[in-house]
């Protein structure tokens, strides 16, 4: 309606304009030096208009023509923001469906275009490392060094990932040395780069940091306490007194951990301290009951052995189907030549579970007392039980001689 109101509109101007044109008599008089010009009032308004109309058009034309290249300019501007925004998507979408190939000259495109230059780098960066194009790597991660301190600590972080996944930890380490070691992520590389680097003192120390700031799950977080403990047991089992020292700084809750026990363990015995093994060991089995425990228990004799079979018959009431602690009671009773006692829990761990070893051990009893061709037998059991395990492990395949 309002377009159909214009129009009327003109058309009413246009009409009143030819209506007045007609009944109007008036003329312009222009006077020059030497002559005169006499037009009709309606001409000279309409020259006057076409004046007005062309110097506004050849104003305008010269104004469009002086702006060209400014045009021009942003045109190509825009285009290259766009292209480089369509590149960057592209890396993207490449490096996650791990077409590193494409992703590293897509992200290539979008670093030249100056789109996101820092992550336009950090994705051609990661491409070239999952290529192993190190070199380039490194170039990509040298193109925004020194830039703003958001895209310099996506740098770090980035180059000490990558670093630390080319097992190259020391300089990890001396790029996450720069960075604030409050952040979560920069405490989830180092723990990593300390644990490649077998600096278990140090990761240790890391442990309350990541454990009040949730970094790690609980159960993980566990595992790791373990094993930096065991590891630096195992470096301070070159001097008793060292080792008693560490072995005393540990949590009680910790010594009766297993795998720390059994580390404790062969490191009293590795000193000749096999009494305090048998102590460590004890004290674990009585909080948990572990079978690689139960048989650490057996070795490293001394004279203690004589009370180990008491302590180790007072746990069979309850584990009386225990193969591993049946086996281990018989080795105690064969170290101290108590050959019927040995051979019955032989036996007996033979009936719960079928064991090489128990086999191998009920041979040496065979060779000292048992009865000629017995020993044959058990070292026959145990050949074909190792070969049982084999074939399980191998699938029932054999590699062909070359």
């Amino acid at each position: 309606m309002r377009a159909l109101f214009w129009l009327l509109g003109l058309f009413a101007v246009a009409v009143g304009l030819v209506l007045a044109a007609r009944y109007n008599s008036g003329y312009v008089l222009v006077v020059l030096t030497d002559r005169r010009i006499e037009l009709s009032l309606n001409f000279a308004a309409l020259l006057v208009l076409f004046t007005l109309v062309v110097g506004y058009l050849a104003l305008r034309a010269v104004s469009l023509a002086a702006a060209l290249p400014a045009k021009v300019r942003q045109f190509r501007a825009e285009r290259r923001m766009i292209s480089g925004r369509d590149a960057f998507h592209k890396a993207l979408r490449s490096y996650f469906e791990a077409r590193y190939g494409q992703a590293e000259k897509a992200a290539a495109r979008a670093l030249a275009a100056g789109e996101s230059p820092g992550l336009s780098a950090m994705i051609a960066a990661r491409a070239a490392h999952e290529m192993r194009a190190f070199e380039a790597r490194d170039q990509y991660l040298a193109s925004v060094e020194g830039g703003s301190p958001e895209e310099d600590y996506l740098r770090s972080i980035t180059q000490a990932e990558l670093l630390l996944d080319e097992r190259r930890y020391h300089d990890g380490l001396a790029v996450l040395s720069h960075l604030d070691h409050g952040n979560t992520a920069v405490l989830r590389l180092e723990l990593k780069a300390q644990q490649m680097a077998k600096n278990w003192d140090r990761v240790e120390a890391l442990l309350p940091q990541l454990e009040r700031k949730r970094v790690l799950d609980p159960v993980v977080l566990a595992q790791i306490r373990r094993t930096a403990v065991s590891e630096n047991l195992k470096r301070r089992a070159l001097e008793p007194r060292q080792l008693r020292e560490a072995w005393d700084r540990i949590p009680a809750d910790l010594r009766v951990d297993p795998l720390v026990a059994r580390t404790a363990a062969l490191c009293h015995m590795a000193l000749g301290d096999n009494a305090e093994a048998h102590r460590v060991i004890e004290q674990a089995l009585e909080m948990h009951w572990d079978a690689e425990l139960v048989a650490l228990y057996a070795e490293g004799f001394g004279r203690d052995t004589r009370q180990q079979i008491e302590k180790a018959e007072g746990w069979l009431p309850l584990r009386s189907r225990d193969a591993g602690l049946l086996l281990t009671l018989g080795r105690l009773c064969a170290h101290e030549g108590l050959w019927g006692k040995a051979k019955n829990y032989f036996e007996a761990s033979l009936a719960v579970e079928p064991s090489h070893t128990a086999h191998l051990e009920l041979a040496k009893l065979a060779e000292r007392n048992g009865p000629e061709g017995a020993s044959e037998q058990h070292y026959r059991a145990a050949l074909d039980l190792s070969l049982e395990q084999l074939r399980e492990v191998t699938g029932g395949r054999r590699r062909l001689a070359l």
